[in-house]
C-alpha cells in the first residue's frame, strides 16, 4: 500500500461523548476480532491482531490526541487471501473524533486502502464490518461484536 493521504474512509455520529468514543478505538480486544496482543493507548505502544490462517498485522502508534486522534502505522503485515501478502504494511489506520450535536463523530481513514489493491474488497467490507458495526456498538451499548473466537 502506498502512504498516500487517500484511502477507504467511513464515519458515523452517536450520541456519546468524544471521550467515550475515543476509549472505545483504544479497546481494540472488545470490537477487533481475532487475538489482540499489546496495547494502543500511548505514542510508541504497538500491537498485534491475528486472525488465523488469513491476516496478521503489527500496529505501532504514531499519534495520539486524547479524546480526538489516534493514528496507528502498520509496520508489518500477512494477509493470506492476497497475492502480495504484505499490502498493508506501511499504510497508516486513522481514527478521528470530532464533536457534533449531541455527540460526537468517529472518521476513519485507512490510509493506502484505495480501490487498486487487491485487498480493497475484502479489506473495506471488513473495517465497514469492525467500525461501523463492532465499534459502533460497542460505543453506543457497550458490547462489541468481534466475531467469536
Amino acid at each position: 500500500m502506498t502512504t498516500s493521504r487517500t484511502g477507504y474512509s467511513t464515519s458515523f455520529t452517536v450520541e456519546q461523548s468524544p471521550d467515550e468514543v475515543f476509549a472505545a478505538v483504544l479497546d481494540v480486544r472488545a470490537w477487533w476480532t481475532g487475538e489482540v496482543e499489546g496495547s494502543a493507548d500511548e505514542v510508541g505502544a504497538e500491537f498485534t491482531y491475528r486472525h488465523p490462517p488469513q491476516h496478521y498485522s503489527r500496529q505501532r502508534v504514531t499519534e495520539l490526541s486524547p479524546g480526538r486522534r489516534v493514528v496507528w502505522q502498520v509496520t508489518d503485515s500477512h494477509l493470506a487471501i492476497v497475492s502480495e501478502p504484505a499490502e498493508w504494511t506501511g499504510s497508516e489506520i486513522v481514527f478521528d473524533v470530532v464533536p457534533a450535536a449531541g455527540g460526537a463523530e468517529l472518521r476513519f481513514t485507512h490510509v493506502g486502502l484505495v480501490p487498486d489493491v487487491e485487498c480493497f474488497g475484502a479489506c473495506s467490507a471488513g473495517w465497514a464490518h469492525y467500525v461501523g458495526g463492532s465499534l459502533r456498538s460497542l460505543i453506543t451499548t457497550g458490547r462489541g461484536l468481534p466475531d467469536p473466537w
